[in-house]
C-alpha cells in the first residue's frame, strides 16, 4: 500500500481516544506505509466546533449524530452507503437500538456507529444493591440525601426529553410548539423538584463529573437516575470505588423507555486524500470481530451488538451492557434537522435557567417555543 498519513479529532476522555490509538496502531501494523495520528478536544469544544471545519483539517473525524442534517446539506463528510454493501448490511444487523441508522439522513449513511449511549442508571454497589425502578423511589432516595444528578444545559435538556417521552409525549412534531404546554410543564416540575433535593453541585456536573464524584470520592453520592453511561467506571483499576451500571427507572411505570440516543460514529471527511484508507479503517472498527475485541479492550465502549451480547466484553465491565441494554434499545432518537444543533445549545440553557430557579416553568415552556421555531426557519 502507498504511504498514507491521515489525521483524525476525538473527544478528550479515555473512552473517546485509547480506543483510536490501540486500532490505529493495531491497523497500521497490519497495513504498511499508513500512519493514523489522532488529536483530541475537550467534549464540549468537540461539540461545539462546526465539521466543515473540521473535515478540512482531518481525514477521520468521530462525530454526534444530531450533525448530521447539516452534514448532509454541506457535503463535507464522504457518504459511506454504496461502496461496501455487505458491510454495511452487517453493520445495519449489529446495531444497538438506533445507533447505526442514527448517522443515515436524506438516503445517505454520513458515519458508522462505533460508540453507543443513552442516560442510564448507575450506583455505588457496595451502598445500594437493588436500582429505583421507580421516580418515587428514586424521591426517597433523594429525600435522603444519595443521589446524584448530571444536570449541567445539555444534559438538562436531554434529561427533559428523556422524562417527556418516557411519559409517552411527542416532541417536535409540531411546527410550531416543541411539545404541548402541559406535558412540558409537568415534565420541568419533576425536574424542578429533584433538583431542589440534590447538591447544588449537580447543576454544574455532567455525567463524568457525577461518575468521578461517585467513584473517587467519600463524599460521593450513592445513585445517579440518568446519565450517559461510560464503561470506564464500571472496569477494575479505573477508579477506587467501581461504579455498577442498570436500566434506568421508568416514571409512571417499571420501563426505561424514552431516554436519548447519545454515542458516536466515525466519519471520513470528503476532502481526504486517502479515501481508500479511510474507509477501510472506518468499516474495520465499526466491524463485529473489532468492536468485540480491540476496541472494547482498549477502552471503548462500542457499538456493535456483537460486544453488547458477548460475555468477554460482559466479565470486562461488570454486564455493564447486558445491564442496560433494555434502555439503550428503547432509547429515543432526537431531532437531526439542519438547524437542531443551534435549539439544544439554547434548549439546554433555558432548562437549566428553570432548574436554578432563574426563569418560571411558564417562561420557559414558552422561550422553549420560541427557540424551537426559529431553528426550524
Amino acid at each position: 500500500m502507498a504511504e498514507a498519513v491521515l489525521r483524525g479529532m476525538t473527544w478528550d476522555h479515555p473512552r473517546g481516544v485509547d480506543p483510536m490509538l490501540a486500532t490505529s496502531a493495531a491497523y497500521a501494523a497490519a497495513h504498511p506505509g499508513v500512519t493514523i495520528t489522532w488529536e483530541k478536544r475537550s467534549l464540549q469544544a468537540f461539540a461545539d466546533r462546526p465539521i466543515s471545519e473540521m473535515a478540512e483539517t482531518y481525514d477521520l473525524m468521530v462525530i454526534d449524530h444530531p450533525h448530521v442534517g447539516e452534514v448532509a446539506r454541506q457535503g463535507n463528510l464522504l457518504a459511506l452507503d454504496g461502496l461496501r454493501d455487505a458491510e454495511m448490511a452487517a453493520l445495519a444487523a449489529g446495531s444497538v437500538g438506533l445507533s447505526h441508522p442514527s448517522y443515515a439522513f436524506g438516503g445517505r449513511q454520513w458515519a458508522l456507529a462505533i460508540d453507543a449511549a443513552t442516560p442510564v442508571a448507575c450506583l455505588r454497589p457496595d451502598r445500594l444493591e437493588t436500582p429505583p425502578r421507580l421516580w418515587s423511589e428514586v424521591l426517597e432516595l433523594a429525600r435522603a440525601g444519595r443521589v446524584g444528578f448530571a444536570l449541567i444545559p445539555i444534559n438538562a435538556l436531554m434529561t427533559f426529553f428523556g422524562i417527556a417521552r418516557n411519559l409517552g409525549h411527542d416532541i417536535g412534531e409540531d411546527p410550531d410548539r416543541l411539545m404541548d404546554p402541559s406535558a412540558a410543564s409537568r415534565v420541568l416540575a419533576l425536574m424542578v423538584e429533584i433538583a431542589g433535593l440534590v447538591d447544588p453541585r449537580c447543576l454544574t456536573l455532567d455525567p463524568i463529573g457525577i461518575y468521578d464524584w461517585m467513584g473517587r470520592g467519600e463524599d460521593g453520592p450513592d445513585y445517579s437516575p440518568f446519565g450517559y453511561g461510560y464503561t470506564n467506571y464500571s472496569r477494575a483499576g479505573f477508579c477506587p470505588h467501581p461504579l455498577a451500571f442498570h436500566d434506568a427507572p421508568g416514571i409512571e411505570r417499571p420501563s426505561p423507555q424514552g431516554t436519548v440516543l447519545g454515542g458516536t460514529g466515525i466519519a471520513v471527511s470528503a476532502f481526504t486524500k486517502h479515501p481508500e484508507v479511510a474507509v477501510d479503517y472506518a468499516f474495520w472498527i465499526a466491524g463485529a470481530e473489532c468492536q468485540r475485541g480491540l476496541y472494547t479492550t482498549s477502552g471503548g465502549q462500542p457499538g456493535h451488538a456483537a460486544a453488547w451480547e458477548g460475555d468477554a466484553c460482559n466479565a470486562l465491565t461488570d454486564n455493564f451492557f447486558r445491564n442496560t441494554r433494555a434502555t439503550l434499545e428503547g432509547a429515543w432518537l432526537r431531532p437531526r434537522y439542519d438547524g437542531y444543533m443551534g435549539f439544544q445549545d439554547v434548549g439546554g440553557a433555558l432548562v437549566h435557567r428553570c432548574l436554578t430557579g432563574e426563569v418560571t416553568i411558564p417562561a420557559t415552556i414558552t422561550a422553549l417555543d420560541a427557540a424551537y421555531r426559529e431553528s426550524r426557519a
